[in-house]
């Protein structure tokens, strides 16, 4: 069993370039942890930040823990807050942005063997 007393406990990786800015993600348990079917990661979007605009073969299950921000769905930005939870299926292009002035914190969930970050 693993207990982590608070994310920010995790070593986190912080992306800042041409395709990312301002987010920092933390593998909370993954192979390492000896997960055999999931990875549960939790990521943190500076305001004004964004991830990666992009697709892969998994699907993500994401739950958003603070904060607000939009998500692309099909060409087009939806808001999410606090509470949203979205299914982004395989081979769907997908980018989270923080619009908004706070921190926003999300984990996902994603198979075994996807890259962790």
């Amino acid at each position: 069993m693993k207990i982590i007393n608070h994310y920010s406990e995790l070593a986190g990786h912080t992306f800042f370039g041409d395709t990312a800015q301002g987010v920092t993600g933390r593998v909370a348990i993954g192979a390492a942890d000896g997960a055999s079917h999931f990875c549960m990661r939790i990521f943190t979007i500076e305001p004004q930040g964004h991830t990666l605009r992009h697709e892969h073969a998994w699907e993500h299950e994401i739950v958003v823990h603070s904060g607000k921000g939009q998500v692309l769905q099909e060409g087009a930005w939806r808001n999410i807050a606090a509470g949203s939870v979205l299914f982004i299926p395989s081979h769907e292009t997908h980018q989270i942005r923080n619009d908004s002035e706070e921190d926003l914190v999300f984990v996902c969930l994603i198979p075994a063997g996807a890259p962790e970050l």
